[in-house]
């Protein structure tokens, strides 16, 4: 009796172990930003026209409202954008870039047992592989729950610092923070004005780049359902006792809206491998190089090809 009580517990620790070796699942999460703080300082500029208006809020919705699938197993995950025909004209100058900087376009791999992750990103034309450790989420757990999809759901939160090359964390600075911001750089800003030779002054324009602020930190509320016992999310989030369904930084909520278990076809999970190899840091400095220059650019009388001037209104 002993060897067929021994017998059946290996069974089913074998049974276990092929049942999560085999398990995979899918979520279907949709993204939203607010662009509340941009739309703001729309009004009351005369400069942007009603047709000027309508194309910059459509092209920051396409930017700011994406639709993302997440691949998951036991161990890993990959997480990328629903693929989407862009209409004619659009996706260029410094929506393009500014697109590239909202967490799209590529396939983000994350294996939670490794605790690494590799991204494919293409930024100014440049294919780059990131490759690097998880964040570590400090996780304060909550007894709150709710419903979302029919999964309880419990909440955690947890503070980490805000990604300089994330333009979902990016807002637009008050009137009175540009006016200390010029007083600060005197002659340099961008907002001063330039005198011609015939001694008559005309104002620069003010580039967009000029126009936004950045946190310190931002505080990640997100919420997961153990009905559901991976330790997985969109993203880069992880870290918590069951699938995330919801995350939300403050500005930026990701939801989940589907979610298929164990579906007849499997998906391979696996790491992307285009791209040239770089971590975390080195892509960061790479792309506020690139911003600072782009910057730079759209400071200087004339223009030329691919300035990006687009004036707020106080």
């Amino acid at each position: 009796m002993r060897n067929i009580t021994i017998k059946l517990a290996l069974l089913l620790v074998c049974f276990a172990s092929n049942a999560q070796k085999d398990f995979q699942g899918m979520a279907v999460y949709e993204s939203k930003t607010s662009t509340s703080d941009f739309k703001k300082r729309f009004e009351g500029n005369k400069e942007i026209t009603p047709e000027m208006q309508k194309m910059i809020e459509e092209r920051m919705k396409k930017m700011f409202e994406k639709t993302f699938i997440l691949n998951f197993d036991m161990q890993a995950s990959i997480y990328k954008e629903e693929e989407k025909l862009d209409a004619p004209g659009q996706g260029q100058g410094g929506f393009r870039m500014m697109s590239s900087m909202m967490g799209g376009g590529g396939t983000f791999y994350k294996n939670v047992k490794e605790k690494a992750y590799t991204v494919d990103k293409e930024f100014m034309g440049k294919e780059f592989l990131v490759k690097d450790t998880l964040t570590n989420y400090k996780w304060k757990m909550d007894t709150e729950s709710r419903q979302i999809g029919g999964y309880t759901c419990y909440k955690a939160t947890t503070v980490i610092p805000a990604s300089k090359t994330d333009f979902r964390n990016f807002r637009p600075k008050r009137p009175e923070e540009n006016k200390d911001d010029a007083k600060k750089q005197d002659a340099k800003t961008e907002t001063t004005t330039e005198t011609k030779t015939d001694g008559a002054t005309t104002e620069k324009k003010t580039n967009f780049m000029s126009e936004i602020d950045l946190p310190k930190e931002i505080t990640i509320t997100a919420w997961y359902t153990p009905e559901i016992p991976i330790n997985q999310g969109p993203e880069g989030y992880w870290g918590l006792p069951g699938l995330i369904l919801e995350v939300n930084d403050g500005r930026t909520t990701i939801l989940c809206s589907k979610v298929v278990l164990n579906a007849k076809d499997k998906v391979e999970i696996k790491a992307p491998t285009n791209g040239k190899s770089v971590s975390q840091k080195e892509y960061d400095e790479t792309v506020i190089k690139k911003m600072e220059e782009f910057r730079e650019m759209n400071q200087g009388p004339g223009g030329g090809e691919g300035r990006f001037h687009m004036r707020m209104g106080n």
